[in-house]
């Protein structure tokens, strides 16, 4: 397995990021099934990004050593006891955000593909009150990411659709690089889609008038891990996403923590 390259030193902007998130309490949510392989690197680039970003590591029924290595590495570890999926990981990922009172979360997987370098693009937006949930888009900025054709297709097909649903202009649906503030992290933490966990939430998120934004980035190969959708269920994935969007778009979904709690 190839070393994931280091981060570059921070941008004057990165650096005005991290001077505000100083003030704040932050939390790096990072998903992990079966990803020994990858998950100590996603360790290391996130506090080489801020070390002062507590860590959750949300080992989803792991076979591996996913939960030791990040054990080793010293961050808190949620071992969920079989396998729930990323919706269900990420759940009990924002309840612990929310149960601890973080201000803002991120979401970086444990595969590797996330850069946490780029952090700060995603939290930015944040940070300067101008959306409650940003996403980091492989598409918005015409990067270089590749995947398979069907992929591509059925990402394309998921962001037209949602793109219609919430009347804005999305291009990345499926991304699970993310950032959230409070209000976020209390509307995942009361109600997280678990069958098609990016895509629910992004129209989750704008029926409950949060304000979401995209901006682009990179993202790298798999460094660990293997995908949950072959080549083979790509199309059978996409059909049910299409039909989860509009069963969505008629559920009542759960009322925020923050507002129980008031």
């Amino acid at each position: 397995m190839a070393e994931l390259a280091p981060a570059p030193p921070a941008a004057p902007a990165a650096r005005d990021v991290l001077a505000r998130l100083g003030e704040l309490k932050r939390l790096a949510i990072v998903p992990a099934f079966n990803e020994e392989a990858s998950v100590g690197h996603v360790i290391d680039e996130i506090r080489a990004f801020d070390p002062g970003f507590e860590i959750a590591v949300v080992d989803d029924g792991s076979t591996d050593r996913t939960a030791g290595v990040a054990a080793d590495r010293g961050v808190h570890v949620i071992r969920l006891p079989f396998n729930l999926g990323i919706g269900g990981a990420m759940q009990t990922g924002y309840r612990y955000a929310f149960e601890q009172g973080f201000d803002v979360a991120v979401q970086v997987d444990g595969d590797g593909q996330h850069d946490p370098g780029q952090l700060a693009l995603i939290l930015e937006p944040v940070l300067e009150g101008q959306a409650d949930l940003v996403v980091g888009s492989r598409f918005a900025g015409g990067g270089a990411y590749r995947s398979t054709a069907a992929r591509r297709i059925g990402i394309r097909i998921f962001a037209g659709v949602v793109s219609a649903v919430v009347r804005q202009r999305l291009t990345d649906t499926t991304s699970g690089f993310r950032a959230v503030n409070r209000k976020g992290i209390a509307l995942f933490a009361a109600d997280y889609p678990h069958d098609y966990p990016e895509v629910e939430a992004t129209v989750m998120c704008v029926k409950h008038k949060l304000r979401l934004t995209e901006v682009p980035v990179e993202m790298r190969e798999r460094s660990g891990g293997r995908s949950s959708i072959t080549a083979f269920r790509s199309i059978y994935y996409m059909t049910k996403v299409l039909l989860a969007i509009f069963v969505g778009l008629f559920r009542r979904y759960a009322v925020p923590l923050e507002e129980e709690h008031r």
